[in-house]
C-alpha cells in the first residue's frame, strides 16, 4: 500500500495530563494517540501535533498528522482510534492531506477560548473547564482593553519563559469578551501564539476587569515588552484550542 498523510481533528479534557506533547513526568495527550494508533494499526506511529497546549489546557479542534500504509479509510479513523482512547480524548474527523503537509507549520490561523466563572463561590460542575474569579469583573472594560493587541506586534511581553519560537512577531485578527450570566467567554483569533500568551491575556484582562490592572495595560507592554506589565498568568483550566484552520479550509 502507498503511504498516506492523514490529518486528525481531535477534542480533548486536559485535566489528567501534563499536555499534548510526550513527558517522562506523566500522561499526554500525544502518548495516549499514539498507543491507539498502535493498537489499530499493529505498528508504532508518530504523530505530529499543531499546537502543543499546556497540562490542564484542553482542545476542542486540535489537528494532528501522522503517515501510514494502512488501508483504513481516513474518515473512519475517529471509529476506530476511539474504541481505544480514554474518554477525555475523542477523535472527531480524519482526512488524507498531501504528503509534504504539516499540522503545526502549515496553520493558519487558530482560535482560542478561555472561559472564566465570575461567582462567589467556584462550580462544582464545570471547576475543571473554567477559571474561579470570585469578585466582580467588568467584562466591557475587558473587552475594550484586549483591542490593543489587534494586528501585528511583537509580543514579546506576551510569552513565558521557555517558548521555542524564532520570532515574537504576530498577527492577532480579533479579540472579543462576552458574559452570559455567572461565565465570562474570551476569544480570540491570530496567526499563531507563544508559550502561555492567551493565558498571559487572560490574566492581564482580569486584572483590568477587577481594577487591579489600567485598561491601558496591553498596549504598554506591546510598546515596552515588560513581561510584569501584564499581572499574573491566568490558569490553565480555563483555556480551550478550540480551532485550528489550514489555508484549503478558509
Amino acid at each position: 500500500m502507498e503511504e498516506k498523510r492523514i490529518l486528525l481533528t481531535i477534542s480533548y479534557d486536559g485535566t489528567a495530563y501534563c499536555g499534548w506533547q510526550f513527558q517522562s513526568n506523566g500522561p499526554s495527550i500525544q502518548e495516549e494517540v499514539e498507543k491507539a494508533l498502535e493498537k489499530a494499526l499493529g505498528k508504532f506511529t508518530r504523530i505530529t501535533g499543531a499546537s502543543r497546549t499546556d497540562a490542564g489546557v484542553h482542545a476542542l479542534g486540535q489537528r494532528a498528522h501522522f503517515d501510514t500504509c494502512s488501508n483504513i479509510p481516513a474518515d473512519k479513523y475517529p471509529f476506530v482510534l476511539n474504541r481505544f482512547l480514554p474518554e477525555d480524548i475523542r477523535v472527531l474527523e480524519g482526512m488524507v492531506v498531501p504528503s509534504d503537509f504539516h499540522a503545526r507549520f502549515q496553520a493558519a490561523g487558530k482560535l482560542y477560548t478561555y472561559r472564566i466563572h465570575n461567582a462567589r463561590q467556584p462550580s462544582a460542575i464545570y471547576r475543571n473547564l473554567t477559571a474561579h474569579v470570585p469578585v466582580p469583573l467588568d467584562e466591557k472594560k475587558m473587552h475594550a482593553a484586549g483591542q490593543a493587541i489587534i494586528g501585528t506586534h511583537d509580543f514579546t511581553a506576551f510569552a513565558a519563559a521557555g517558548g521555542q519560537a524564532k520570532t515574537t512577531v504576530r498577527t492577532m485578527h480579533y479579540l472579543n469578551v462576552t458574559r452570559q450570566g455567572e461565565e465570562i467567554t474570551l476569544q480570540v483569533h491570530g496567526n499563531g501564539f507563544l508559550y502561555n500568551m492567551v493565558r498571559i491575556i487572560a490574566g492581564a484582562l482580569i486584572g483590568v476587569g477587577q481594577g487591579k490592572l489600567p485598561e491601558d495595560c496591553l498596549q504598554r507592554a506591546l510598546e515596552t515588552r515588560n513581561r510584569l506589565d501584564l499581572g499574573i498568568t491566568a490558569p490553565a483550566s480555563g483555556l480551550e484550542l478550540t480551532r485550528v484552520e489550514y489555508d484549503f479550509e478558509m
